[in-house]
């Protein structure tokens, strides 16, 4: 199994590990701080040891990282450090996105059925059937006022069992996490959004900085899609 350090620590930008497999261009390590793909996160990039890291899947219990070089063999002790920049924007990014979600269900209580992200852009779908009248503009103002409230993001790990009786959690749809999960990981804007969430997030929505909304588009009926960009 693979110690998932971003869960508990965002911030960690440089790590040590051991090798526990390898095969041809990648390997999986004990602990990593490196985000695999996964939720409409991209992966991180980075570096372990002299070798770049181009891409981070997690499979089973194991991340796997794909390295460009030759793959350290099993029990190779390695240094892993992320690329900062890129982690950063994700980071901003990713809690942007929630207090989109925020806003929207605080405003119009309109769930949000997908969305992805790249470093400092995203696309997010809602049940919206048609979209109010001014809506980007409205957007915009709703979530850039959020964002300069300063809300403080904390992280927190709940029994699946408590998870489930939390409403906001439930309007979340917590119950489709798999059984398997017991634990649950709840990213909660404070005052604003509140979310089961493996993701990587700054600790306040000041760090966020600026939100636009690009363009909207018609998925079909009942689906909206919102692309934003953040400043």
């Amino acid at each position: 199994m693979t110690e998932l350090l971003y869960l508990r620590d965002s911030y960690l930008a440089s790590f040590e590990a051991t090798v526990v497999a390898s095969r041809d261009g990648a390997v999986a390590l004990d602990r990593t701080a490196f985000y695999p793909t996964g939720g409409g996160q991209p992966h991180d990039k980075g570096k372990l040891g002299d070798l770049a890291v181009t891409d981070v899947r997690k499979e089973g219990e194991l991340v796997w990282h794909t390295v460009v070089g030759v793959a350290p063999s099993e029990g190779a002790r390695m240094h892993g450090a992320i690329d900062w920049e890129r982690r950063h924007h994700l980071m901003r990014t990713h809690t942007a996105m929630h207090v989109l979600c925020g806003v929207i269900w605080n405003e119009w209580q309109v769930p949000v059925t997908g969305g992805n992200m790249e470093p400092l852009s995203a696309r997010m779908d809602f049940e919206f059937d048609p979209l109010p009248e001014g809506f980007a503009m409205r957007i915009e103002q709703l979530v850039n006022e959020a964002i300069a409230r300063d809300h403080r993001i904390d992280v927190s790990f709940l029994p699946r069992a408590t998870a489930l009786l939390d409403a906001d959690l439930v309007r979340t749809k917590v119950s489709l996490i798999p059984e398997s999960v017991q634990e649950i990981r709840v990213v909660d804007i404070v005052g604003l959004d509140k979310q089961a969430d493996g993701g990587t997030h700054v600790r306040s929505t000041s760090e966020v900085g600026t939100f636009r909304v690009v363009k909207t588009e018609s998925k079909g009926k009942g689906n909206k899609r919102l692309r934003v960009e953040i400043g």
